[in-house]
């Protein structure tokens, strides 16, 4: 005996990823940068543009045209917090370091006004060894990222 099962009305969309069903385009604004480092603002930017097509499935448009707008406050970068130290006993280097990012993040959906996302003081670390201070602050950004789609995609 076969059996066919037929769905009729059901519809599966992906486009939005978690984000609600008409909320297709997004513009992620350069976030405000209240710290000396000129790198992250930028870094930050791209992670975002990327984790959110790449993750969320929403394409970018122009503020004025988009269904959502993610916009932020980079509040304190600190990119020298020794961890670990090296074992010899003549020189007291740190090997280890840990980097902290902490950004305030909204995501709002401008078809209704109503806020999806918000959050403030997101922390974010990286750990890098002496003289890779890029490599500690790529991983911070990405926790970041990661931190920031999630809970987007957790309201809904």
């Amino acid at each position: 005996m076969t059996m066919l099962l037929g769905v009729a009305g059901c519809s599966y969309g992906f486009a939005g990823g978690g984000l609600p069903p008409h909320v297709r385009t997004v513009a992620i604004v350069p976030f405000d940068n209240q710290t000396p480092s000129t790198e992250i603002q930028a870094e930050l930017l791209e992670r975002l543009r990327d984790g959110f097509r790449g993750r969320l499935g929403v394409r970018e448009a122009p503020e004025a045209r988009a269904s959502a707008i993610v916009r932020g406050v980079i509040t304190r970068y600190e990119p020298d917090i020794p961890v670990g130290f090296s074992a010899n006993t003549q020189t007291a280097v740190a090997a280890q370091r840990q980097l902290e990012v902490v950004v305030d993040i909204e995501v709002v959906d401008q078809t209704n006004g109503r806020t999806l996302f918000q959050r403030k003081g997101m922390i974010a670390r990286g750990t890098y060894l002496e003289q890779r201070e890029a490599q500690g602050r790529r991983e911070a950004i990405d926790k970041l990222v990661q931190d920031i789609i999630d809970g987007a995609q957790s309201q809904w």
